[in-house]
């Protein structure tokens, strides 16, 4: 599905990444054209080896194509700095993992902060304290802002890794696998969470290998051998219950 340029907050033409290990070439992703509308809600989807992790990482910033043009929100991204990329990341992107990547011996409320650290002009200790209690009263959790995590289920670390995404107001939020290592309940909780955060204007893009929790999403998106094997709206995504705090 090709949206229309003038929507879109990310555009990808003929985009290619290749890597080279020793003398073999592995073309990850095979001139993938796509279009992502501001305020869309997509999963890509794909077996092991099918590109869908490489083009997340390059939707992300933190990976450069080899050929094909990425605009994000109008800017060229193809052959940017490693610094100018940083600052896009910093301004523009969340990200959350299935592994959470939480620091264990710090609090709920230092983990949200650390984006926080990196901006330009810097940013108070008390104003960086205040957003971040901010981003956890957005997902639920400003009563364990306090608490490490490993004083929290797994449920409860990944509403702190959005909330630690949410805390720089980014513009698109990417997640990896963001269910891969909850269960089905608190999978739910955190899909409903997201449909919360794409209803208020935020673009989400999600990797998942699990087609219940692709049907949350507005758009699928199906990878196999580095092309998109199918691009189809989903006109009634499921509707996740909303989470409790």
């Amino acid at each position: 599905m090709i949206a229309p340029a003038e929507t879109s907050i990310i555009r990808l033409r003929e985009l290619t990444k290749t890597y080279r290990t020793g003398d073999v070439e592995v073309m990850a992703v095979r001139a993938v054209t796509l279009h992502i509308q501001r305020g869309d809600f997509l999963a890509i989807m794909g077996s092991s080896g099918s590109g869908k992790s490489t083009l997340m990482n390059t939707l992300g910033c933190l990976d450069q194509p080899t050929s094909g043009s990425y605009y994000l929100d109008g800017t060229p991204v193809a052959g940017m700095t490693r610094k100018n990329l940083a600052q896009i990341r910093n301004k523009k992107l969340g990200f959350v993992f299935q592994n959470f990547n939480l620091l264990s011996r710090t609090s709920a409320m230092e983990n949200v902060e650390l984006p926080l650290l990196y901006a330009v002009p810097a940013i108070t200790r008390r104003e960086r304290q205040r957003r971040a209690l901010s981003a956890l009263e957005k997902v639920g959790l400003s009563a364990r802002a306090h608490h490490h995590p490993s004083q929290l289920s797994g449920g409860q670390q990944q509403r702190v890794a959005i909330a630690r995404a949410l805390v720089n107001t980014p513009e698109i939020i990417l997640a990896d696998e963001p269910t891969g290592n909850l269960d089905s309940h608190t999978s739910i909780e955190i899909m409903a969470l997201f449909q919360e955060l794409n209803e208020s204007g935020i673009t989400l893009i999600m990797v998942t290998h699990e087609p219940d929790i692709a049907a949350y999403c507005k758009r699928l998106i199906v990878m196999r051998d580095g092309q998109i094997l199918s691009d189809t709206p989903n006109p009634t995504p499921c509707q996740a219950l909303t989470p409790d705090p």
